[in-house]
């Protein structure tokens, strides 16, 4: 079932609950006022009866006629009973069919105060009076059609009421859902229409910043990236493929050139040296990608530990410094030493060196003079920040410098591939952590890696 349609239900159920809950209360309330209206009525005849039957010696003739004009007006089907009853309640003699005992009972125990009963559509209103006689129950009884004709109109309009409510709600409902979910039924159309070939279409945005526009913002955020993501594997494919090539067309032109004619031994070994270093940069490039594979992973088959913050850049210096030089990376560690804290975090040891061994060497390859590694505490965080003051990367070009194989357009005169960014973006984020770069074109570099401390 559909959520329109189980809207539409849950709102004809909850709205038609309500119409009978209050059809309900409108025809019990009418009901019992228009009973205790008749009521009141015949307990007034009732009194009134009473005082004529036993006190009509003591009021004069034409009171007793101007009572009897103005209120004696007889009921439908009017009766009157006067039962004399012993000191228990008990009728003397045989007491009016159809009054069960209990309810003679009940005016006796009343003393004076009116008692109701109704048998069908027959109402009786009884008073207990004691003379000098005896003491007797007065009951006065009558129909009342009006009433009942009265209520069982009021039941029909109450019940045509409601079933046209119900019919009437749920259209009304029917339409107002379909309405509702309009929007919803265009964007699943939209996005059926949307695949790998057409990555490019988006839903129609919408002014405002209710659900609806909600979702739509959120579908196109995701086709956004979904785009940027197949863009990026098919350029990824297509710069692999061509960064693979280069070196294996490199290895197979001068195998052939060697083999093509009977040669000296020092051109054999010239041959032989350049295929080792097309090789050579063949396997450097293969490690990269399958480096950069690997981390492309969720990281739950990597091996965490805590790794101290310090001696890892300490390591990193020395190991950049054998074929960079010592004197040119310089570790500064700001004031976290003189307070005597040893900062550590969660992850994987090698994969972090990696991380960072990456652009500490980007730092000394596009720059000839120092490079600083600045390490800073802010709040529960590690701020690793490598200064250079080199070519520095255009400003236009920064956003691209995670893809794969991208080099910025100044760096045609120095050697690389394009892969220490992206592998060390992907280990950073597999720390939880992330890269920040300010930089600008022949002034310099900054580089900052952010890493959560690891919590005791």
């Amino acid at each position: 079932m559909k959520i329109q349609t189980k809207t539409t239900i849950l709102f004809t159920i909850i709205t038609a609950g309500v119409f009978l809950v209050l059809s309900i209360t409108i025809y019990y309330f009418s009901d019992n006022f228009a009973h205790n209206d008749f009521y009141k009525r015949l307990e007034l005849r009732a009194r009134i009866s009473t005082k004529f039957r036993f006190e009509k010696d003591h009021v004069s003739t034409e009171a007793f006629a101007e009572i009897q004009r103005q209120y004696l007006e007889r009921l439908i089907d009017e009766k009157a009973f006067v039962v004399q009853v012993d000191t228990t309640g008990k009728p003397i003699k045989d007491s009016p069919k159809n009054l069960p005992l209990s309810y003679l009972k009940n005016i006796f125990d009343a003393k004076g105060g009116t008692v109701y009963y109704r048998d069908k559509n027959r109402h009786y209103a009884g008073l207990f009076y004691p003379d000098e006689t005896g003491d007797f129950l007065v009951i006065k009884s009558a129909t009342n059609p009006y009433v009942s004709e009265l209520m069982m109109h009021l039941r029909s309009i109450l019940i045509i009421t409601f079933i046209v409510s119900v019919i009437f709600i749920y259209a009304v409902g029917r339409y107002f859902a379909n309405k509702t979910f309009q929007p919803f039924r265009l964007i699943t159309n939209r996005v059926k229409d949307i695949s790998e070939v057409n990555l490019h279409l988006r839903l129609e945005n919408q002014e405002g910043t209710d659900e609806v526009a909600e979702l739509i913002k959120t579908f196109n955020n995701m086709l956004d990236r979904l785009e940027t993501a197949f863009e990026t594997q098919n350029n990824f494919i297509s710069n692999a493929s061509h960064e693979l090539r280069t070196p294996l067309t490199a290895i197979v032109a001068e195998a052939d050139y060697a083999l093509s004619k009977e040669r000296t031994p020092e051109a054999y070994q010239q041959s032989l040296n350049n295929i080792i270093l097309q090789a050579e940069k063949l396997q450097h490039l293969t490690k990269g990608l399958l480096s950069l594979a690997h981390t492309g992973f969720d990281g739950k088959k990597q091996t965490w530990e805590v790794v101290h913050i310090e001696q890892l850049l300490v390591d990193i210096k020395e190991s950049m410094g054998s074929w960079m030089g010592n004197n040119r990376i310089k570790v500064v560690f700001s004031d976290i030493l003189e307070r005597g804290n040893d900062h550590v975090i969660q992850g994987n040891y090698d994969l972090l060196k990696i991380a960072i061994g990456n652009i500490v060497l980007n730092a000394c390859k596009y720059s000839s003079g120092d490079v600083t590694i600045d390490l800073a505490i802010e709040s529960e965080r590690a701020e690793i920040t490598i200064i250079d003051r080199g070519i520095g990367i255009p400003e236009t070009e920064i956003k691209h410098i995670y893809d794969p194989f991208f080099r910025a357009s100044n760096t045609g005169g120095y050697e690389g591939y394009g892969i220490g960014m992206p592998l060390s973006n992907n280990i950073i984020r597999l720390h939880k952590g992330r890269i920040e770069i300010d930089s600008k074109v022949n002034i310099g570099s900054k580089v900052k890696v952010v890493l959560p401390l690891a919590t005791t």
